[in-house]
């Protein structure tokens, strides 16, 4: 993703597999392997979530009280200086991993328990952010960068769902949603057979409705979709 080149609104981008590479590796080491029935995508990381710890939806506490990881995070080649990366001194909470990550804590006694058959994970993992430091989403890119960065991001995707061939792939937002719909679209019919595609509400504060229960919205969706009984 080093040889992507983004002009425009684009300020600064940080690669978390990167710079938190030693986070994100034990993330994917302890919960990673093998089969999972349902595979939630996220769009991209948060400043105060993955981008902090490496881990999708990373929200510190949940990612160091939950699911056990602390490990050092270095410095993006570039760092704004309205985001700095403190790692897991960070003293912000992210919202959206904070709602994610505690529905699940609250249904499952363990993570152990939840990524029997589940996984998280981001379908793109750099973070955008404008002169201001506001995010910047991957949809909100011009065409012909997201054309580049799609590319990539979706033969990620493609291989994480041949490797653990989900039973459901749920959107994490209808964003992440419509990408796994275009994934699934051009891969081997074998592959995706029987494969339901869905979504859930995003959990961002900026999305109004996720401010009106969204944990008992997104359980609610779960279980009438036969992912939760």
């Amino acid at each position: 993703m080093e040889t992507l080149k983004f002009d425009g609104k684009v300020a600064a981008v940080y690669n978390p597999l990167r710079y938190a590479e030693k986070p994100h590796s034990e993330y994917l080491k302890r919960y990673g392997g093998g089969k999972k029935r349902v595979l939630f995508l996220g769009m991209n990381p948060g400043p105060w979530g993955m981008a902090q710890t490496g881990v999708p939806f990373g929200e510190i506490d949940a990612v160091q009280n939950w699911l056990g990881i602390r490990e050092k995070v270095g410095k993006p080649q570039r760092e704004h200086p309205k985001r700095p990366i403190e790692g897991f001194e960070c003293t912000k909470s992210e919202v959206s991993g904070r709602r994610l990550w505690g529905l699940f804590r609250e249904r499952f006694e363990s993570p152990e328990a939840f990524f029997r058959d589940h996984y998280v994970a981001n379908y793109c993992p750099l973070v955008f952010m404008e002169e201001s430091g506001k995010n910047l989403t991957p949809d909100k890119l011009p065409a012909r960068e997201s054309a580049a960065l799609y590319t990539i991001c979706d033969s990620y995707i493609a291989g994480l769902i041949e490797l653990m061939r989900p039973e459901f792939l749920m959107g994490i937002g209808k964003f992440a949603a419509r990408r796994l719909s275009d994934i699934a679209a051009d891969m081997p019919v074998e592959l995706i057979r029987g494969c339901t595609i869905d979504s859930v509400l995003h959990p961002s504060p900026a999305n109004p409705a996720a401010n009106r229960g969204w944990s008992e919205a997104a359980e609610k969706k779960l279980k009438a979709i036969g992912i939760w009984k």
